[in-house]
């Protein structure tokens, strides 16, 4: 009998270990969890992140493809539709999944001295469009893909969920529309809650997956934040409980008010693996930038990280990375792939022929006789589309050396 039941005990604490319940028996965790100000890594060391983050990939944004107007998924979907019909959407969209990030991708990065990647996520990859919307999606094939080859890179990866069901922004960057209808749906925080508890419990066992960035940005200054405001934290403790249900493994990041810039709507910490994410754009790089957030992190003894930044001079990278060093404060910079351009780490050179679909994206569309009128002969948007989705790999594009020296690598 006393066998039996030290089978039985045995048998528990491996069905613990295997929801996450317990740690290892030698106290050693196999995840980067928090220990008071810092990140640890599983040898027990702290752990200064060193990210990028894989921007435009799983969620686009006008500016990437040199498009003003058409800034959003939705409107930059809507002009792929226009010039070549919605199949040939889909099956652009599709290579384009394909080609954006790659294996090939993966290891540059981590050759070039990062040690994590940001992963940028829409829901809609996620959840269908049907009534009711069912979690099923392309997005959790794509999600598996790079999780594993971050794994064999050895890269950690935080998921950060860019645009939620109803939108938590109320901009182009979250693919709503136009305001952040999520604080006011219940219907929408119910799947944004079921969507985060479906891929905590897919990676509650995935090392290589560091945590979750539950909202991007939520609540621009644009809307009466003095309404929206307290229903964050509230929001976040509601998608947190969820997600403890099946994973206590991983770190959850909590993204402050306004762009992630306002950490005063937060309280005390509510859960022993928290860490609080800003992001800062455009502003001189001095202490004050930062003390808000400095101070946050010791008035909780928690961790704190520059989930976001960049869009600027390699001189003022470089400035803005020292400054995050010096108080051991870990950085993410945005982002990693762009179109023509020197403010990311790798570049795709222009399709000879993109300047016509730029023309096509920014002039007049809002009838279907200006479509007619404005839409590129079919021989051009062809070479131009499939031009570009070539580009797109990492073979055919160029590294920005001076981005990446400025961020202190290789």
């Amino acid at each position: 009998m006393k066998r039996c039941a030290k089978s039985k005990v045995f048998l528990l604490a491996v069905i613990l270990f295997s929801l996450g319940s317990i740690t290892p028996i030698d106290g050693q965790s196999r995840f980067v969890t928090t220990g008071g100000k810092a990140f640890v890594s599983p040898n027990g060391k702290p752990l200064l992140l060193k990210g990028t983050n894989l921007g435009n990939w799983l969620l686009p944004e006008g500016y990437m493809f040199k498009f003003k107007t058409a800034n959003s998924p939705r409107l930059i979907n809507e002009v792929i539709s226009e010039l070549v019909g919605e199949d040939e959407a889909r099956r652009f969209w599709i290579a384009f999944h394909e080609n954006y990030i790659t294996r090939d991708d993966i290891r540059f990065i981590k050759r070039s001295g990062f040690n994590s990647v940001r992963v940028p996520f829409s829901h809609r990859l996620f959840v269908n469009q049907g009534a009711p919307q069912m979690l099923e999606g392309p997005g959790y094939a794509l999600l598996d893909q790079v999780v594993r080859w971050c794994k064999e890179e050895g890269l950690y990866v935080i998921l950060d969920m860019h645009g939620a069901p109803g939108g938590q922004t109320g901009d182009n960057i979250d693919d709503s529309w136009g305001y952040p209808f999520l604080f006011e749906s219940k219907d929408s925080q119910d799947l944004t809650a079921n969507l985060w508890r479906k891929l905590a419990a897919r990676y509650r066992n995935e090392p290589a997956v560091l945590g979750y960035d539950l909202l991007n940005e939520p609540i621009a200054h644009h809307f009466d934040t003095g309404y929206l405001n307290p229903k964050l934290e509230p929001l976040y403790r509601r998608i947190v409980t969820d997600i403890r249900k099946v994973d206590r493994n991983h770190i959850i990041f909590l993204g402050g008010a306004q762009w992630d810039t306002n950490f005063k709507v937060f309280g005390p910490p509510f859960d022993d693996k928290l860490a609080y994410t800003f992001h800062k754009y455009w502003m001189d790089v001095n202490q004050k930038a930062i003390q808000e957030f400095l101070d946050f992190r010791d008035k909780y003894n928690v961790p704190i990280w520059m989930g976001e930044s960049g869009e600027n001079t390699d001189e003022w990278i470089a400035s803005f990375r020292t400054l995050l060093e010096k108080h051991d404060t870990g950085w993410c910079f945005w982002p990693y792939k762009k179109l023509d351009a020197t403010s990311s780490i790798v570049s795709i050179n222009l399709p000879a022929e993109w300047g016509a679909i730029i023309a096509f994206a920014e002039g007049p569309r809002k009838t279907f006789e200006e479509v007619r009128k404005s839409r590129p002969p079919k021989e051009k948007v062809q070479q131009a589309l499939s031009d570009y989705l070539e580009r797109i790999k990492f073979a055919n594009c160029r590294i920005n050396e001076g981005y990446l020296k400025a961020l202190g690598l290789k």
